[in-house]
């Protein structure tokens, strides 16, 4: 039995990790549980899988819970995820925080030695040099929860990196892909919201709406397999039934195929790629009909060719593009940004930074919090259009 600590259970990712614990009756132990806010909801899981430790974003849930629970131990606060992730007697962390929440946890998770199933995208995109070396020094085991780095894990299960000729990341394109450049200033939170294909939260799915997910994944795909940028090519992919594939020097490719269910990735990483049966349904080809494939159009989505100079700058930069997105969001979220001024934003705050070529975790952090403050100044300055 593996004992497991879930950084964001209450989360897409977190509740279907809970539910494919589930299925694998008897294989895990939940250790551990964080959530933020949705206190309602970790207090059924607490319920449920009576975990050693949770983490709560304020102080006044941490305090409910510890009268309420007396035999469990309740975190919050500044240090109190980084502390959860060296609990005691944990093998697997699920990382599935939203932004650079999970940087330093993650990280004192991998220098603690547990293997970590991997949902942040930020933890890669933002320090994903620190963390591979970290993970590799520990003997870590770094388990890709994406859909898409899970297709291309299992496309290259038993392939040296050197047979690589290039992998191809599959887009839905979002809600917007086949929209005219000139209605994007039109579109408003609704429509941005209105994923077709995936079910996941807010912030991740307007990442997919500008093609920003993509680039995160571009970026991640980089340091996962070890493979050049010039290697990774972006494909949308509107039926999201092909995950991604893998191109070698022979020219034959691998695809995956599936159902789009964040349960199967989800359940391959948890157990390290032994394949094991559940009840999540099958993918029926002949319903499937047609399987379509286009390039982006990155003059309309450019936040796909900022994530590609960001990491072939590499440094500072990829965080400081992380972070400007994070605040982009949050401001299209509260209705003072334009969906368009999303790019804008953040093409203006890479635009602004002095890259560190060479950054400790505290560069990174520093040049995070440096863009957010920028992007804000940026966003006060051209007020929504």
């Amino acid at each position: 039995m593996k004992n497991v600590l879930i950084f964001g259970s209450t989360g897409s990712i977190g509740v279907n990790t809970l539910r494919v614990i589930d299925d694998l009756k008897g294989q895990f132990k939940v250790k551990g549980l964080t959530g933020h806010s949705n206190l309602s909801l970790l207090e059924l899981q607490i319920r449920k899988y009576r975990p050693e430790v949770v983490v709560v974003g304020s102080r006044q849930d941490a305090q409910f819970l510890k009268r309420k629970y007396r035999n469990l131990k309740v975190l919050s606060g500044p240090g109190a995820l980084t502390k959860a992730a060296g609990w005691p007697g944990v093998d697997l962390v699920v990382s599935s925080l939203v932004g650079s929440w999970g940087l330093e946890p993650t990280l004192r998770a991998i220098e603690r030695g547990r293997d970590i199933a991997l949902a942040n995208k930020e933890v890669l995109v933002m320090s994903g040099q620190i963390m591979m070396k970290e993970a590799k020094r520990r003997g870590v085991n770094i388990l890709p929860v994406d859909s898409e780095h899970s297709a291309i894990w299992q496309c290259l299960k038993n392939e040296p990196v050197r047979n690589i000729s290039r992998i191809i990341l599959t887009a839905s394109g979002g809600p917007f892909w086949q929209l005219p450049a000139g209605e994007l200033k039109k579109v408003d939170l609704a429509r941005t919201l209105n994923h077709p294909t995936w079910n996941m939260g807010k912030k991740v799915t307007i990442d997919s709406a500008t093609l920003m997910n993509k680039g995160f994944e571009v970026i991640e795909a980089h340091h996962l397999f070890g493979v050049p940028l010039n290697k990774i090519e972006v494909l949308i992919h509107p039926e999201s039934v092909v995950h991604s594939l893998v191109e070698f020097n022979d020219g034959s490719q691998l695809a995956q195929l599936s159902t789009a269910d964040m349960r199967l990735p989800i359940q391959y990483a948890l157990c390290h790629q032994e394949r094991q049966p559940n009840k999540i349904s099958r993918l029926d080809l002949t319903k499937v009909k047609t399987l379509n494939f286009i390039k982006p159009d990155l003059q309309k989505f450019p936040c796909l060719s900022y994530a590609y100079k960001a990491a072939a700058r590499g440094g500072t930069l990829p965080a400081v593009m992380s972070a400007g997105d994070e605040v982009a969001v949050e401001y299209f979220l509260a209705g003072k940004i334009s969906f368009v001024q999303i790019s804008q934003v953040i093409r203006a705050v890479m635009a602004k930074h002095r890259v560190v070529a060479n950054p400790g975790i505290d560069d990174i952090l520093k040049a995070a919090d440096w863009a957010r403050q920028a992007a804000k100044k940026i966003i006060d300055r051209i007020g929504k259009c």
